[in-house]
């Protein structure tokens, strides 16, 4: 805020600078006749400057909107220790005991009431087609729920964990869901894929996985 004021102080002294050369080109325009009536007149160039200054910076974030997400510093180190309950009934639950025994293996954060979840659903169901083992954490979720969104949506998974109160959401630094993780046959996390899985992020994610293969 205080650059964006000192910024409208220096536009105001250049616009007030370039009032003087016009007096100078045009002593005889009743314009800047109007204008030199006040010397508190060129204080009218403030809300104009503001406004300059407000678009100018606007175009400029619409045009450069940088990464605005936040990535997980635990890429390329371990998966921390855990166990999560299951989340469904006679399905095996998400341990850390099950990653780091030489196949990698995907997890995907999600939730029943999350609706990108559902967006990104069928390209789950194709990357378990393609023999992708994917895990589930659910967050914050009712078995109900959880039942009910997989029976309309597709049910990709080969574990699910009920992480209820998301402490290995914010242990692995996810900040929303959904998120994508894989996971290498040592139990390092090689890669985050941050919000839903588009058709466009199939090929990404394929090479990813074959990557953590090596």
């Amino acid at each position: 805020m205080k650059l964006l004021i000192i910024a409208s102080i220096l536009l105001v002294v250049v616009l007030v600078g370039g009032f003087a050369a016009l007096r100078r080109l045009y002593p005889d325009s009743k314009a800047v006749a109007w204008l030199a009536e006040s010397k508190t007149r060129p204080i009218l160039f403030v809300p104009l400057a503001l406004f300059l200054l407000i678009g100018g910076f606007a175009a400029y974030k619409l045009s450069n909107p940088g990464d605005t997400f936040i990535r997980s510093r635990l890429i390329g180190k371990e998966l921390p220790a855990f166990t999560l309950p299951e989340a469904l009934p006679n399905r095996l639950p998400v341990r850390r005991a099950d990653f780091g025994r030489g196949e990698p293996r995907m997890i995907n954060i999600f939730a029943s009431w999350c609706v990108p979840c559902i967006a990104e659903a069928p390209q789950l169901m194709e990357l378990a087609r393609r023999g992708i083992p994917i895990d589930a954490v659910a967050i914050r979720d009712r078995p109900e729920d959880i039942a009910r969104f997989l029976g309309q949506w597709g049910d990709p998974y080969r574990n699910i964990g009920a992480d209820r109160d998301a402490s290995l959401q914010l242990a692995i630094g996810s900040s929303g869901v959904p998120e994508t993780y894989i996971v290498d046959g040592g139990g390092i996390i090689r890669y985050q894929h941050i919000g839903a899985i588009n058709p466009s992020d199939m090929t990404r994610l394929t090479e990813e996985f074959e990557k953590a293969r090596r």
